[in-house]
């Protein structure tokens, strides 16, 4: 009986139609594998994204905790103020500086080139 078995086996194995079930069995699994890289390769994308993101607001927690501890002290809550209010200290006066104006209104080149000189004839 189990002679009768194997045999079965190898005739199916061996046949047209068991060697199409094995490739399409082969088939699916490299498909899987594929997809499977591709989903890693993604995820190692999004590590990458993160961990920059972790380290972007690492080096924002260590700014703004320096600033807190800055406005801890009575200067850094002196100058905080100071920049966000322009005040001053009695006896401080305030500086305003103005752009020159002058510089910025000149006359404006006219154009040299062959075009300009004939338009310049009819005007």
């Amino acid at each position: 009986m189990r002679n009768h078995q194997e045999n079965w086996f190898k005739r199916v194995l061996h046949s047209y139609f068991g060697l199409a079930l094995l490739a399409i069995f082969i088939l699916f699994f490299a498909w899987n594998v594929i997809k499977f890289a591709e989903k890693a390769q993604e995820t190692a994308k999004n590590k990458k994204i993160a961990q920059e993101k972790l380290t972007e607001l690492e080096n924002q927690k260590t700014q703004l905790s320096g600033e807190i501890d800055k406005l801890n002290t009575e200067k850094g809550v002196e100058a905080s103020i100071r920049d966000k209010f322009g005040l001053a200290k009695d006896g401080e006066g305030l500086v305003v500086v103005v752009d020159d104006q002058s510089k910025s209104a000149t006359a404006p080149k006219p154009p040299t080139g062959f075009w300009a000189k004939i338009k310049s004839w009819f005007k």
